[in-house]
């Protein structure tokens, strides 16, 4: 294709007015081309800071558009992005990819079947520093296990707490749950299986998962602990030694501008294929469901 790529959003809350909407205007190669969302209101603010169109509906979004970014709930994102696939247009999915696997597997299959670009929201793996420690373990090998701890507050207040499906029983393994559960995936091999997963009352998530290299992990994770800065560490141990990645330094921002550099080569070039793609979207989906059925959530 040639001229800038028409970008869609879909979705005008918080996550779309801090990272989705400033990230599509920002990039060179990009025209932030209009906004849709079940609150006009909301849309039309969005939209006016880019000086984008405010789409009647989504299927007038999809008629003005090459790509859609989605920054909505789980459940809605997985409907809507069968739509938008089938009619040809590349997507920026959020993380869960949808509400449960069967949508899931059809937003991957929808993908398939139109040779679109789809990159899943994976914020961290577009960190430098996290690419350098995966890049770096690779190399040594010989890991047996690791453990990661993911603990922060942000459910106890502010704009993202006040998500209705973050509120759920769910909600912190869905929304925090897909980054560590991808790291740990990337870093000690595919995950095969749940051992063990456990929500206790104050909304602490204990799981044991296993790996097709024979490695085990544990994942302890919370969004309802008052800590700051939040506690994101993850430890790989075996023979070669021990190995931390500890901390968020790249900002989720200039993450999205790093995904968005990706997205538009795979555009480009007609790659459909990327660590972040859209069935490592559905591999995710298929392990938090596990963890649900294992913690009957």
């Amino acid at each position: 294709m040639s001229g800038a790529l028409r970008v869609g959003i879909v979705g005008a809350g918080p996550w779309a007015q801090r990272v989705h909407a400033p990230g599509v205007h920002a990039h060179p190669g990009m025209r932030l081309a209009a906004v849709w969302s079940r609150r006009p209101d909301a849309a039309k603010a969005l939209a006016y800071h880019y000086d984008a169109d405010v789409a009647d509906d989504y299927e007038a979004l999809l008629d003005a558009v090459d790509a859609v970014a989605f920054a909505v709930p789980p459940a809605v994102q997985g409907e809507l992005a069968v739509q938008a696939a089938r009619e040809g247009k590349h997507l920026v999915l959020e993380k869960p990819l949808a509400g449960d696997v069967p949508t899931a597997e059809a937003v991957a299959a929808a993908v398939r079947q139109s040779g679109v670009a789809a990159l899943l929201v994976l914020t961290r793996r577009f960190a430098p520093e996290v690419r350098d420690w995966l890049t770096g373990i690779g190399h040594l090998g010989g890991w047996t296990g690791g453990s990661a701890q993911w603990i922060a507050g942000g459910l106890l207040s502010g704009d993202y707490a006040a998500t209705p499906w973050r509120q759920e029983p769910a909600g912190a393994l869905l929304d925090a749950g897909p980054h560590a559960l991808d790291l740990l995936d990337a870093a000690l091999g595919r995950i095969t299986r749940v051992h063990h997963a456990r929500r206790d009352k104050s909304d602490m998530w204990q799981l044991v998962l296993e790996h097709a290299s024979g490695a085990s992990s544990t994942l302890t994770l919370s969004l309802r602990v008052p800590v700051q800065p939040a506690l994101i560490e993850f430890t790989l141990y075996g023979s070669g030694g021990k190995s931390q990645l500890t901390g968020r330094r790249t900002a989720a921002r200039e993450c999205y501008a790093q995904l968005l550099d990706e997205f538009m080569a795979m555009v480009r070039s007609g790659r459909t294929a990327h660590p972040c793609d859209v069935r490592r979207g559905l591999h995710l989906q298929r392990v938090l469901d596990g963890v649900q059925r294992a913690a009957e959530v």
